[in-house]
């Protein structure tokens, strides 16, 4: 397994990106052959002045003579300490009289890397290479033609190596070419409202909203979220077509140029000579427009249209001042459902006035207006710029009222400072990113960790307002499900300081996510899962379902049964259910699972609790028989008696679908007769098939191997479905396959052998998979190319990362962690002191590499541990987790001892 050559393939995989690293061109030393005049001086290559004729550049004392000889200058960067680089930014001066044409980079460390073909229009030239650790670098130019020849500006970016913060280590990158419209968003704090970021495919899935392979922005949309996108903008030029859409105001833009890091974007819009910065706070986007030549421009704000995967209708806007426009537009058309009508709105602010306000509605184009109406249409603020001016922008949103709106805005961003918003966000980011800290590994596993807790914290959004306000569309008691239902605004409790307890969010489906967010939001951000719990009992308290996937204060009832369930009941039993009544969360969950809950129809529940499974469906049935354990285990904390046997007696019903010929689960219609028994067909499963599927009954593995024969039969078996999985690298499309990890349903297979007597293949299984199905660190791979859903698979391969998972989600009476071995050689937790009394949990792996991969031996707070598995109780109480590897299995560590309340009987 030579895993460290794969990454480094992986890394240099796409060489023109700038993810993550910041430019540290500004904190060097700059030194030159000569200089022209005090205008074009040698600082100005880093002063941040980019592309803008005349201004910010550097030029030599150019000599030219008859026969052709030209003056070829050098610049060098000296900095106080060395500095670990791996790529480098070229800009040549824009004018086109002079141009420098190639040159040699020469470096401290003795190399030299040759530049060839420098655009000579002012745009990049991004030079990338192996990470170099230098004390200086000298740029020589080798080419040119003119007479003063300079440079607009350099930067020089750290390599992950150097890297000072967390932040840096993400990639926004990866995987873009097969994400979905919500899955790349720069401009977004966690769980933040305002989600906001450049697309370049309007599309929902497969490669839709940032795809890496495109080279043209079709605009700028602040809502990328679950069902629900919108609000585009665009800088352009004047003379831009308005009526004409996207394909008139669209832009080429490059990746030599482009910085993109969470909270923070910047790209130059080539056809429109503009260089666009993106930064946010909770509620509000603010951009920054530079223009690189006197122009008529205009930021266009386009209410109309499909954008991702819904449309903008019914829009209205008012002109308020002149410098402000505001209004609203209806998101309609989703295409998995849900409210038909979630209404957005919005405030706009500039900080300069506009010359005029102009806009459109169909064909029609419109001048000087004050306000607008109806369907197809926009506006757009027109301004005369010249060369190096700046245009500022803050949109805040609200999903009750424009006052809300307002008043977001006026709270979060009431300044005009963007850089200072920028670090705010960087700030942000660096601390919920910090509360897992890892050392060792290869760079570019450490940048995956940070990417997978990226998504983790990026993916589900808020819809509360500062004051507390939120949407609630919910069904009511009587009303159909997926109905339309009437718009209210609710307000989430405050506490006694006035903060909101918790607040309301939009998020996919929570299906199968036991094996995923629910373990790893407890580990390092308890909050979240008792925020996220809280909201999802307050939208059952004021429709009375539980959700399965929110979107505007309704649901659009994606997936099967009731996944939240598991959320609240492992968020209960770990503890950490601080604002919600679990008695109260109790009984909405009970009621939830019975005729009339979200579980499923009167009649099906009705057979389900007679006969044990959902007719017609194996799928929804390992569902629902792992969630009655988890409700059964809140029912025993909670002495309920009479509730804890009627659920633990319906978590055994999957035995009703077991097939003993081939040893697999298969599904069954109500006469009890298997309706396939091919165990590779997806029939009677969601999104999966017997072969992946069987093994999540999580909490009665024990079972499942005395039906099949013992412990060892069901490792054969399971063993078999790996072997044969790892041709494809354990990813297939919906219900294909033996193995996939492209998808939920199969997310827990490998830990299944820690409870079936032989942790080592989960040990081994958990590192193959962790490399070959999220180790990409490409455009093109990260999380299997097929579906991260705001969070899930980053969360899993996090887990996979530092070693820890639990099979039943942590919904047991008695919580534990499963062990397994952790890539990193350190990691160390940082306990929130609110629901945790321990400061930090760390886990420190010995003799760790790609080759030792089979857990030795383990201690944890300094005595032997030799259970696979250890209590949540004593990490709440902080400690040290030791784990020795070698490259051979040993087969007595972590065979006895089942965590309590594995068995079912």
């Amino acid at each position: 397994m030579k895993f460290k050559f794969l990454f480094t393939l992986l890394l240099l995989g796409y060489l023109n990106a700038s993810a993550g690293g910041d430019n540290i061109a500004s904190t060097a030393k700059i030194s030159v052959s000569t200089t022209l005049s005090n205008d074009f001086s040698a600082q100005n290559v880093t002063d941040g002045i980019i592309g803008i004729n005349g201004k910010g550049e550097w030029a030599c004392k150019g000599q030219t003579a008859h026969w052709g000889y030209v003056r070829f200058p050098w610049i060098q960067l000296d900095w106080e300490d060395n500095v670990m680089i791996d790529r480098i930014v070229l800009y040549d001066r824009p004018g086109l009289k002079e141009f420098i044409g190639s040159g040699k980079l020469m470096f401290s460390d003795g190399s030299e890397v040759w530049v060839n073909s420098i655009p000579n229009n002012g745009t990049a030239k991004a030079v990338v290479f192996k990470t170099k650790k230098i004390k200086w670098l000298r740029f020589v130019v080798t080419d040119g033609d003119g007479n003063n020849l300079g440079l607009s500006e350099i930067e020089v970016f750290r390599s992950p190596e150097n890297n000072r913060d967390y932040t840096s280590l993400v990639d926004p990158y990866i995987e873009t070419n097969r994400g979905r419209f919500f899955y790349f968003i720069t401009g977004c704090r966690p769980f933040g409202m305002m989600s906001a970021a450049p697309h370049t495919r309007n599309k929902n899935q497969w490669g839709g909203g940032y795809n890496y392979n495109e080279n043209q922005i079709l605009g700028f949309a602040q809502i990328h979220d679950w069902s629900l996108s919108g609000l585009e903008i665009m800088p352009t030029a004047a003379n831009t077509g308005l009526e004409k859409g996207k394909p008139s105001w669209q832009s080429e833009f490059s990746h030599d140029d482009e910085i993109v890091q969470p909270g923070y974007h910047r790209v130059f819009l080539r056809d429109h000579k503009i260089w666009t910065e993106l930064t946010s706070t909770d509620r509000v986007s603010f951009y920054r427009f530079t223009f690189t030549q006197d122009m008529k421009a205009q930021v266009i704000t386009n209410l109309g249209g499909l954008i991702g995967g819904t449309k903008m209708v019914n829009a209205r806007v008012n002109r308020v001042s002149g410098n402000s426009y505001e209004g609203s537009f209806s998101s309609v058309g989703r295409l998995w459902g849900g409210p038909k009508d979630v209404k957005v709105f919005f405030v706009v602010k500039l900080d300069k006035e506009f010359k005029t306000l102009t806009g459109w509605k169909g064909k029609k184009n419109f001048e000087n207006i004050d306000k607008l109406n109806g369907d197809s249409l926009g506006i757009s603020p027109q301004y005369e710029v010249l060369a190096g001016d700046q245009l500022q922008m803050k949109i805040a949103i609200s999903y009750t009222s424009l006052e809300n709106a307002r008043h977001n805005l006026e709270v979060e961003c009431p300044g005009w400072d963007f850089n200072l918003i920028r670090n705010e966000s960087k700030n942000v980011w660096n601390d919920w990113l910090g509360k897992i800290d890892v050392k060792g590994g290869s760079i570019a596993q450490q940048r995956k960790f940070y990417t997978d807790l990226w998504h983790v914290l990026l993916g589900r959004h808020k819809i509360t307002d500062v004051s507390g306000d939120y949407p609630d569309r919910s069904n009511r008691a009587g009303e159909p499900a997926l109905s339309d239902t009437s718009f209210r605004i609710k307000q989430v409790p405050k506490m006694a300081n006035g903060l909101l307890k918790y607040d309301m969010y939009n998020t996919d489906a929570w299906w199968l996510t036991q094996w995923n967010l629910n373990v790893l939001w407890g580990l390092g951000w308890p909050e979240v899962q008792d925020d996220m719990s809280s909201a999802m009992l307050q939208f059952a308290d004021d429709g009375g379902l539980l959700p399965r996937g929110p979107v505007g204060g309704g649901d659009t009832f994606i997936m099967t049964s009731s996944p939240v369930t598991n959320l609240i009941a492992g968020t209960y039993m770990k503890g950490l259910l601080t604002k919600a009544d679990p008695v109260h969360a109790f009984d909405i969950i009970r009621r939830n699972h019975l005729p009339g809950g979200v579980l499923g129809s009167k009649e099906h529940i009705e057979f389900y609790t007679k006969n044990g499974y959902f007719p017609g469906n194996a799928g929804i049935t390992v569902e629902a028989v792992f969630q009655d354990y988890a409700i059964a285990q809140m029912a025993y904390k909670l002495n309920r008696k009479e509730d804890y046997n009627f659920f633990m007696k319906r978590s055994e019903g999957w035995k009703k679908l077991y097939e003993p010929k081939q040893k697999l689960l298969f599904p069954k219609n109500e006469a009890g007769k298997f309706i396939s028994t091919d165990p590779l067909s997806p029939a009677g499963w969601i999104e999966a098939n017997s072969w992946q599927a069987t093994w999540g009954v999580s909490h009665d593995i024990s079972g499942l191997a005395k039906l099949m024969g013992g412990k060892a039969v069901l490792s054969e078996k399971l063993n078999y479905a790996f072997e044969k999985a790892l041709e494809s690298d354990f990813v297939a499309e919906y219900g294909q396959g033996y193995i996939s990890y492209g998808n939920q349903p199969a997310l827990s297979d490998a830990h299944v052998f820690n409870y079936a007597g032989k942790p080592w293949l989960t040990q081994r299984w958990v590192r193959i998979v962790k490399e070959k199905s999220y180790g990409g660190i490409s455009p093109d791979l990260g999380y299997g190319g097929q579906d991260e859903d705001q969070g899930q698979m980053g969360a899993l391969s996090a887990l996979m990362g530092i070693g820890l998972f639990n099979l039943q989600g942590n919904v047991n009476r008695d919580p534990v962690y499963d062990i397994t071995s952790p890539i990193f050689d350190e990691v160390t937790i940082k306990l929130d002191p609110k629901y945790y009394k321990g400061k930090q949990f760390v886990i420190k792996t010995h003799h760790n590499s790609a080759e030792n991969l089979y857990i030795q031996k383990a201690t944890l707070n300094g005595k032997a541990l030799n259970r696979f598995w250890f209590r949540h109780a004593d990490f709440a109480k902080g400690g040290e987790l030791h784990i020795w590897l070698g490259p051979k299995p040993n087969k007595q560590w972590g065979i006895v001892d089942l965590p309590p309340g594995d068995q079912v009987n």
